[in-house]
């Protein structure tokens, strides 16, 4: 490696929430101005998304028992400002060799790379439900984006349904707010087993911010039912959702009149960069993911590429802060550079066993919360699985049993499924877990989607083509 690599190494970091704010970080203390590429506008990433500015809620209110950690994390971005090359508004929607391209106001750019770290974040989990497809129905994630960059309710009263610390952290949000929450729907037990618990130790003072979510919920008169199976979205095409169906623990059936749904299973990886750049991936059983395979220290199986926080393991900001620093310190460490390379001797261990107390945290919460797989794989023949392109779930048995499609991508390419705006993001699971049940095999059998680039809708400039 020539000397001027070694002394200014060219390090492109993509995300600004927590794993890409303090990778950053890192990067700037060790003398090096890295490029810092964000889709969105501000940073803050999904979990502390900054308001528009002009908006005056204070922290609290917006972020609730996280308001310090939201406000440092800003404030110290803010600081990082002029010793970095940031670029808000930027979309990454490829990696080839050597290379990141993005996307800026319609004008595209390849940057070149020493070292690429993808701290990409999460987005929603979702299951289908017969009837998710009206108008009214949207991920935990947007209903949360909602409250903070647009201070509006997604509906005057809001069902919120899924399962993990999110479901009660929106439906708290939006009752703080003054949102009427008509219901929180559980489909995780009540009662967890003891490997959830003994990881879920690993963070007692986490966990009990959790609990204490739900008994504030339940203070402010909101029903919370857990261990539900949901039935059906019920409302019409035009009208939109109207109530929402479960069969509760006892095995009834209750109904919530509502004109809007919350929906989430916890969180999936943002993979997509990570496959196009060539990543291993490994199935995990305790979250039924496809994961790309990491070290200790986020380091990827492709050379120069490094992965931290949510979007490879759903460990949450404390974990993503932790994991965006290391991975920083590994890179520059690899690379050769001396005072990165002292950082990371003296603080890698630490690091290390940080996030090691996390994913124990992490394996809990998969635990405690599980995918409802189950229900996923028994949905009825006429609900709708892939939302963008209007495929059921009739449609993905039908391409098993008739055209022998026992592998996702196979069955993508006969249904269409996964092939719409959102490439699979959120029928992707579903998909997979309804094939693999038509199928015989367990799920991991089936595959997963690959990702194509670009990773999400471009604009696409017609003017040299026309003429």
């Amino acid at each position: 490696m020539n000397a001027e690599v070694v002394l200014s190494p060219r390090i492109v970091v993509v995300g600004t929430g927590p794993a890409g704010v303090r990778a950053a970080q890192a990067l700037v203390q060790a003398g090096v101005r890295p490029v810092v590429v964000d889709e969105g506008r501000r940073d803050g990433g999904q979990i502390y998304r900054r308001q528009p500015e002009g908006f005056k809620r204070p922290y609290a209110k917006l972020y609730g028992t996280e308001a310090a950690k939201a406000q440092a994390l800003h404030g110290d971005f803010d600081a990082l400002r002029e010793r970095i090359d940031y670029r808000g508004d930027t979309l990454a929607w490829n990696v080839s060799a050597g290379e990141l391209h993005v996307v800026h106001a319609g004008e595209p750019q390849a940057l070149p790379f020493d070292a690429l770290l993808v701290c990409s974040g999460a987005t929603d989990r979702l299951m289908p439900v017969a009837g998710w497809h009206r108008a009214g129905c949207y991920s935990l994630g947007a209903s949360q984006i909602a409250l903070k960059a647009q201070a509006c309710a997604i509906g005057s009263r809001v069902v919120f349904m899924g399962s993990g610390p999110l479901l009660y952290l929106v439906a708290s949000q939006y009752a703080q707010a003054g949102a009427k929450v008509a219901a929180v729907l559980d489909t995780a037990p009540a009662s967890k087993p003891w490997g959830a618990v003994a990881g879920l130790l690993a963070r007692p003072r986490l966990a009990l911010r959790g609990l204490g979510l739900i008994r504030g919920l339940r203070r402010a008169g909101v029903p919370v039912l857990q261990g539900v199976v949901p039935l059906r979205i019920e409302g019409d095409d035009s009208l939109g959702v109207q109530a929402v169906a479960v069969r509760d623990a006892d095995g009834g059936e209750r109904r919530f009149e509502c004109d809007a749904v919350g929906l989430g299973w916890h969180l999936r990886a943002e993979t997509q960069l990570a496959d196009l750049a060539r990543c291993e991936f490994e199935f995990e059983p305790a979250s039924r993911q496809w994961l790309p395979r990491i070290d200790a220290d986020g380091r990827s199986s492709t050379q120069g590429v490094y992965l931290a926080g949510d979007g490879v393991r759903i460990l949450g900001a404390d974990g993503a802060e932790a994991a965006g620093r290391l991975a920083a310190l590994a890179a520059l460490s690899d690379l050769g550079h001396a005072r990165g390379r002292a950082l990371y001797d003296a603080e890698s261990a630490a690091l290390r066993r940080t996030l090691a107390q996390m994913d124990r945290f992490r394996q809990g919460l998969a635990r405690a919360f599980p995918w409802p797989h189950a229900q996923v794989a028994s949905l009825p023949d006429d609900a709708i699985v892939c939302r963008c392109e209007a495929v059921t779930a009739g449609e993905l048995r039908r391409c098993v049993d008739e055209m022998d499609s026992r592998e996702v991508n196979r069955a993508k390419a006969f249904s269409r499924v996964g092939m719409g705006r959102c490439q699979g993001r959120f029928c992707g699971h579903a998909s997979a877990e309804i094939v693999a049940q038509a199928s015989g095999v367990p799920v991991e059998l089936v595959g997963r989607l690959r990702s194509q680039a670009p990773v999400k809708p471009l604009m696409m400039d017609t003017r040299e083509v026309q003429a």
